[in-house]
């Protein structure tokens, strides 16, 4: 049985399928969705512990999709990753305030971390 269980929002399928078999040999369950309508979708049927989210997806922003999950699901924890340097200047506000935030390449052991202090939060 999984400890936590976490949503892992990434068009980049290598990526999220690579992070997912690496946080199951950790006891996390981690499900995956390849935008952001589909993240929401999930959120929505599903009870996450955390979400894992990129910023830059196709067709809906991943700061679109957070603003979406904070109004419907406020209390759970979102860790935004980003490809990009630093984050646009739209993230700014309160989004970033509220989420924290991590540049690609990922590292496991410091999104391991994360993901346990945010679950803690959460």
């Amino acid at each position: 049985m999984s400890s936590l269980k976490v949503l892992l929002v990434d068009d980049e399928e290598d990526l999220v399928s690579a992070l997912a078999d690496r946080l199951a040999f950790r006891d996390i369950e981690a499900k995956c969705a390849l935008n952001g309508a589909k993240a929401i979708e999930m959120v929505r049927k599903e009870a996450f512990d955390v979400v894992v989210l990129d910023l830059k997806l196709p067709g809906m922003s991943g700061d679109e999709v957070f603003d979406v999950i904070k109004r419907e699901r406020p209390g759970l924890p979102v860790i935004l990753i980003t490809g990009h340097g630093a984050p646009p200047e739209e993230l700014a506000g309160e989004s970033r305030e509220r989420a924290d935030l991590l540049e690609k390449p990922v590292d496991l052991e410091v999104l391991l971390q994360k993901i346990k202090e945010a679950a803690k939060k959460g």
